[in-house]
């Protein structure tokens, strides 16, 4: 068994890829799923040398199958959103621990500590249904904030007007966490000019509204709210990381998360920085279910290692967690 303090303690390059090679032969042995998948590709940890030769599991296992890596028992399982009579992708987390330190140690490392902010979550989709991964981090980060103004705002737009503008005006430093949706519906119902205020995208009209491209709905945001940066939150359901972008939709993942490119005509061949193709994720922190998922959405790797998100695979579901379709 991996002990998961390691994963959180990475420091460098050389670190990620020992364990992350460690984390595939736990799971290509613990997985039955994975371990199928690998075996139809012909892959075995013999053969696999770098990160490069980690096989990727296709997303959609999540919808057909009890992705697991664990024997232990499920404590909760996060669902995805999809559409009536769409099936829905189901993650089985049998560690709620990991999670947790996944998403506090996350923000902590971009912005610091959760409990010195204020925090608003404007979530109403995600509040309207059970099973939200999202939900139940933004209720922690909740819980763990040291001001009482901080709490969820479902259709209560005027008592979010006030709680931000006292804030802001006050000083304190504040998140706003929102599906884009509800944001647009709030600026379009008030208009402010915030100069302590972290506002925080997660994607996603949830069918409510016409996607947008992520320039035209970031400008929107900007001039509604009177910001110079809309930071944005990169997350799935399949997930336990989280990667954020400060401003112009370029991303950042914790060190124990990372991100290769596929090639969109060949899944097996990675694509070198500064090409597009499809977004392999590795996320250590998914110790317990698949650490490498191969994801429906394109994007391009800078050879910072930051990456831009920049449409999804045709007929792929839409979905929530930051894809602006082009």
């Amino acid at each position: 068994m991996i002990d998961t303090t390691s994963i959180f303690n990475i420091k460098n390059q050389t670190e990620f890829e020992a364990l992350a090679l460690e984390v595939f032969k736990f799971q290509f042995e613990n997985n039955r799923v994975y371990r199928s998948f690998c075996d139809l590709l012909y892959k075995h940890p013999s053969e696999v040398k770098t990160i490069k030769d980690i096989p990727f599991l296709p997303i959609q296992f999540f919808k057909t199958r009890d992705v697991l890596s664990s024997k232990d028992t499920v404590k909760t399982t996060f669902t995805s959103s999809g559409t009536t009579g769409d099936e829905t992708s189901k993650h089985h987390v049998t560690d709620l621990n990991v999670y947790t330190k996944s998403f506090t140690k996350g923000f902590e490392l971009f912005y610091g500590n959760i409990e010195d902010y204020v925090v608003l979550g404007l979530l109403p989709s995600y509040l309207e249904r059970e099973g939200s991964s999202l939900i139940y981090m933004v209720d922690a980060m909740i819980k763990t904030s040291k001001h009482s103004e901080s709490g969820f705002y479902l259709n209560n737009l005027s008592e979010l007007k006030k709680t931000l503008e006292k804030t802001d005006r006050e000083g304190k430093k504040v998140l706003l966490i929102g599906v884009s949706f509800a944001l647009l519906d709030l600026i379009e119902t008030y208009q402010f000019n915030l100069k302590n205020t972290i506002i925080m995208e997660t994607g996603g009209m949830k069918g409510r509204r016409k996607e947008l491209i992520r320039t035209e709905l970031h400008n929107r945001l900007k001039k509604g709210f009177g910001v110079d940066y809309i930071h944005s939150e990169y997350g799935m359901t399949e997930l336990l990381s989280q990667a954020y972008s400060k401003g112009n939709g370029v991303f950042n993942c914790p060190p124990w998360m990372q991100i290769l490119i596929r090639d969109t005509e060949d899944a097996l061949t990675i694509q070198t920085s500064g090409k597009a193709g499809g977004l392999n994720i590795i996320d250590l922190a998914n110790i317990n279910s698949c650490a490498f998922i191969a994801t429906q959405d394109l994007g391009r790797l800078n050879s910072n290692g930051s990456f831009e998100v920049i449409g999804r695979f045709d007929n792929s579901d839409i979905r929530g967690c930051n894809l602006m379709v082009l």
